[in-house]
């Protein structure tokens, strides 16, 4: 401490003409307000979490990191991920599984979003198409059961007319939701956050997800005090996942930066795919929605897709195995021989890669996970590469087939000799509220979600000791099995 007094005392004696003693004070002055304006580590320290910080990018007296415009990536603390509202939010979009179960607090929802916090609810138009919330058609032409169905919903029906005019609907490939929707509810499984992801086709605004499904790894949220928890996140009071995605381009051959995902007047993909499209990246930073119907101005003939969980390269209905040479930034790492190849977000770690042997990776960690199914090598393990390098997956040339790559598990397509799929991280994160914090919530989802590492307790050594003195034949028996349990 007295050392860096007396180099800031020789600096300001240099700057400003002061005597010895007057630099001297200036310089106990300014540690002073440095010392006030700073926290004291002893008491506050720095939340531990799975990233690092980012790093010291000096080493020793001459070498440093070069410059370059290419790094875009910088690691963030988790614990510092929280969420803010610069302007309060007015608009909400609520999603909901095709479930009758859903429908009575998706009701409550919505009726408590309207009328207690005032704020513009959106829906998709499907909603009021559902017959169990309708009452304008002729029932006797409906089953004996749905008919009972529906007089069970009467109640639920009649709250939700009551408010039909108050909402506002979309057509999923139709209409465009960007910069339109402050907030989203999920109600359901998994499946309403990664469909809720593909409908913005730029940032994607904070998501909350209740849990309403069978497997909800990604739905933190319980309905049973949904007024406090939503409230809570209006006024700001939540911590932030930022799920990364991946953006995805198919490369055909004979056509040198252009993609296959193609807007108006595209006859690669089928009529019933295109409305899975709206969620579209530009490679150059423009967005459009993917459907014959909707022109962006600043659409571009070079785009791709964005994946929240993986991106998935099989062999389709052929009885031969797959061939495919894979690149990393440019250079030869390996080929897969096998069923297909697996590359998945850190989120999409905990769906199809876990059951093909991969690694559960925390969501907040900077990662490309590259998973092979059921490859024909006793020695190819799952492996994980940074964030930031693009990959690119062709059909070997010697191959005996093709392939086939579908999207979250849509958008299906073949992948012919000399195509190429190009995959990186997108900039564009989902942000996934927290219950409780990312470290509580991920735990809490692998443990009730997969039942991870769930096993019976070892006995300790006290008790087998007692088994042990008794001596009777009994115990000793009863010891043996315990020994053979345990193995």
């Amino acid at each position: 401490m007295q050392h860096q007094k007396l180099r800031l005392a020789t600096t300001l004696q240099r700057q400003s003409s002061l005597s010895a003693d007057a630099a001297v004070e200036a310089a106990e002055d300014q540690m002073q307000q440095v010392a006030q304006v700073l926290p004291d580590p002893r008491i506050l320290r720095r939340t531990r979490s799975l990233n690092a910080p980012s790093p010291f990018q000096q080493f020793g007296p001459c070498g440093r990191i070069m410059k370059n415009s290419a790094m875009v990536m910088q690691i963030q603390d988790p614990a510092s991920q929280r969420l803010t509202w610069y302007k309060p939010p007015l608009t909400v979009l609520v999603i909901k599984k095709k479930d009758s179960q859903v429908l009575l607090p998706f009701v409550q929802l919505v009726e408590w979003l309207v009328q207690e916090k005032h704020m513009v609810v959106w829906v998709e138009s499907a909603v009021l198409e559902d017959k169990l919330l309708r009452d304008d058609f002729k029932l006797e032409n409906e089953s004996a059961k749905f008919r009972q169905v529906h007089g069970d919903y009467c109640g639920v029906r009649e709250r939700f007319l009551a408010l039909r005019e108050k909402l506002v609907t979309f057509k999923d490939g139709r209409d465009d939701l960007t910069d339109r929707i402050d907030f989203i509810v999920c109600l359901g499984g998994d499946g309403t956050l990664l469909y809720a992801s593909q409908l913005f086709q730029q940032s994607v605004p904070p998501v909350m997800a209740f849990y309403l499904g069978s497997l909800g790894f990604l739905t933190p949220f319980q309905c049973d005090n949904f007024q406090e928890q939503v409230t809570n996140v209006l006024e700001g009071h939540a911590a932030l996942t930022l799920r990364s995605r991946l953006r995805c381009s198919i490369h055909r051959k004979g056509e040198r930066r252009k993609e296959s995902l193609q807007p108006a007047g595209s006859n690669l993909l089928k009529p019933s795919q295109h409305r899975h499209l709206n969620y579209v990246e530009l490679n150059n930073g423009s967005f459009t929605g993917g459907n014959n119907n909707y022109c962006n101005p600043h659409m571009s003939s070079n785009n791709s897709i964005l994946v929240l969980n993986e991106v998935v390269i099989n062999r389709g209905p052929s009885p031969y195995l797959s061939n495919i040479d894979i690149f990393l930034d440019g250079k030869y790492i390996t080929s897969v021989q096998g069923d297909g190849l697996i590359v998945s977000t850190p989120t999409g770690s905990t769906a199809y890669a876990a059951a093909a042997g991969a690694s559960m990776i925390h969501p907040s960690v900077p990662a490309i996970l590259v998973t092979p199914i059921c490859p024909h090598s006793l020695s190819f393990r799952p492996i994980v590469v940074p964030a930031g390098v693009e990959l690119r997956i062709s059909i070997s040339p010697d191959s005996r087939n093709t392939s086939r790559v579908s999207f979250d598990g849509r958008n299906d397509q073949e992948l012919n000799h000399g195509d190429s799929l190009r995959v990186t991280t997108s900039i564009y994160p989902v942000p996934s509220i927290c219950s409780q914090d990312q470290i509580s919530d991920w735990f809490d989802s692998l443990a009730e979600g997969l039942h991870w590492n769930v096993r019976k307790r070892q006995k300790c050594l006290d008790e087998l000791s007692d088994l042990t003195a008794s001596g009777s034949e009994d115990t000793l028996d009863e010891f043996d099995n315990l020994k053979i349990y345990d193995v």
